[in-house]
């Protein structure tokens, strides 16, 4: 699908349109493409691929979880290994499980796995922590980390965090979703940061 601005896609999503890979330029009439990506961050983890002659903007890419950042004029090969890496991304994703079955207050509740920021131990319980919600359920967080797979990391005894909903880390702490900060075990920090280097490549 093609879009010739940024609200447009928007509206798009927001009607139920759901991509996987989107490619954004920045310098765009109206809304740019850097406030476009930080919009459908909010609706959407499509993988984002930013196409631009604007060279600036490469940390504010960082920021919104780009996949990748291409500079105007595109060097084919670089553009088909790119879209090729992104590709096996959506494809990893797809045969991940993507929904939890959830018993919470005498109901059982299907949570889409996308929609998970991170996860916190609480006790006998656990917290899932997602994007338009909190839901406190019985589990153990050794078994949910095991049925969540490679997309998740224990970054802390207490925490299970989404690689795909990182937007920042430091010595301390990991950045998910609109700022919420999740503790980094000191001990862990060297593993997480190979791996969320990896993941980011992959």
């Amino acid at each position: 699908c093609e879009f010739d601005s940024g609200m447009k896609l928007i509206e798009s999503v927001k009607e139920g349109y759901r991509p996987d890979i989107v490619l954004l330029d920045i310098a765009m009439e109206g809304m740019d493409g850097m406030e476009t990506a930080r919009c459908l961050r909010k609706l959407s983890d499509a993988l984002l691929i930013f196409v631009t002659g604007v060279k600036d903007q490469v940390f504010d890419a960082f920021d919104v979880g780009a996949f990748h950042y291409l500079m105007k004029p595109i060097d084919e090969d670089k553009m088909l290994d790119v879209l090729k890496r992104a590709m096996q991304e959506v494809e990893k994703r797809q045969s991940a499980p993507r929904y939890l079955l959830v018993k919470t207050e005498g109901c059982h509740r299907r949570i889409p796995v996308e929609d998970i920021l991170y996860v916190e131990n609480n006790g006998r319980k656990v917290i899932l922590h997602m994007k338009t919600e909190c839901l406190e359920y019985y589990e153990r967080m050794n078994h949910l980390q095991e049925v969540l797979g490679d997309g998740f990391y224990r970054c802390h005894r207490g925490y299970l965090v989404a690689l795909s909903a990182i937007s920042g880390y430091d010595h301390e702490s990991i950045t998910v979703g609109q700022g919420e900060k999740v503790y980094l075990a000191k001990q862990k920090y060297s593993e997480f940061v190979k791996l969320y280097c990896r993941f980011l490549k992959e």
